[in-house]
């Protein structure tokens, strides 16, 4: 096979079942994906333009990319490739430069100044996988870099079937699911605590009719002062986004959570994930992942240990 019977063509949704096929064969096994899951990462949140290219060799998708920026912020000035792979019968004959270049190409038409390898609003992966970390060497070659201060990040993850509460309810505090009628209580929270991404991604879960109880509230004195995010298999988003492969089922994942200033330095960050752990349990979930963080020492007090470990790479334009 040549580079010059490559052929790019835009990428769309007739395109799933290609993309997902290539993907998962130029992927470890460990992050393998379905249809459900590539379906929900290639629809567009508010503000966010997406821009993909598939390319064919006789007719048939042997690679593709994925790319996405937000144009209606003038100030987001950081784009995101968040998807490329080739598949293995087409690999080391130019296609995935060509495919970076053309995604590069476009991040740049788009005015971003930054790009990062993964980490977009709907993340295929946070970063490049550790253990396809021999890849790399290629992005490194196009001017990616990690950052000195941050390198890594983590999904973390443990079985609930034997959790035990590690930490007593306080009198003062409650953490209970969200009801119908109460977003705009978790709204005003976020945008007051932590405005940006989680308070952007808040709003997109109710715009898209989230189910309410999707999120813990924590009340201090009747007050909301902190939140959880849970994703169950039959949640908005799919759990199979967090890659539970390895977990016994049935999966669940939680996070983000926070807690208000106001709160902090009192014990309710530990009371928090312990009763959103106990909550998980509650429901049934085995298989626990606590995905993106670098916070591995702080929930290894509550049994989470590293399950998948992640290379942050940018590149500036």
């Amino acid at each position: 096979m040549l580079k010059n019977t490559f052929r790019l063509i835009p990428f769309n949704s007739a395109h799933t079942a290609d993309a997902v096929r290539v993907w998962n064969a130029a992927s470890h096994a460990d992050y393998h994906i379905n249809e459900r899951f590539l379906a929900y990462n290639t629809i567009p949140t508010t503000g966010e333009m997406l821009d993909g290219r598939v390319a064919l060799h006789h007719e048939e998708a042997v690679g593709f990319v994925l790319a996405c920026a937000m144009l209606n912020d003038p100030s987001m000035t950081i784009g995101w490739v968040s998807a490329i792979a080739v598949h293995p019968s087409a690999q080391r004959q130019g296609l995935g430069s060509e495919l970076l270049t053309c995604a590069e190409g476009w991040l740049n038409e788009t005015g971003c100044k930054r790009i990062r390898l993964g980490g977009n609003l709907r993340p295929f992966l946070p970063g490049l996988p550790d253990v396809m970390c021999g890849n790399e060497v290629f992005f490194e070659k196009y001017g990616f870099q990690s950052p000195a201060h941050q390198p890594y990040e983590y999904d973390i993850a443990r079985s609930l079937k034997d959790y035990r509460s590690i930490y007593p309810k306080p009198a003062h505090a409650d953490l209970a699911p969200m009801q119908s009628g109460e977003e705009q209580i978790l709204l005003d929270f976020l945008q007051r605590e932590y405005p940006g991404r989680w308070e952007f991604e808040a709003r997109e879960f109710v715009k898209n009719g989230g189910r309410s109880s999707d999120f813990l509230l924590l009340r201090v004195h009747g007050e909301v002062n902190g939140f959880c995010r849970l994703t169950l298999p039959d949640s908005e988003r799919p759990i199979e986004r967090f890659y539970p492969q390895r977990l016994p089922r049935p999966w669940g994942q939680f996070g983000p959570l926070g807690l208000s200033r106001a709160v902090r330095g009192q014990g309710l960050g530990g009371y928090l994930i312990d009763a959103a752990a106990l909550h998980m349990q509650s429901l049934g979930i085995d298989g626990c992942v606590i995905d993106w963080t670098s916070l591995v020492e702080l929930y290894g007090k509550f049994g989470f240990t590293v399950y998948n470990k992640y290379v942050s790479l940018f590149k500036q334009i």
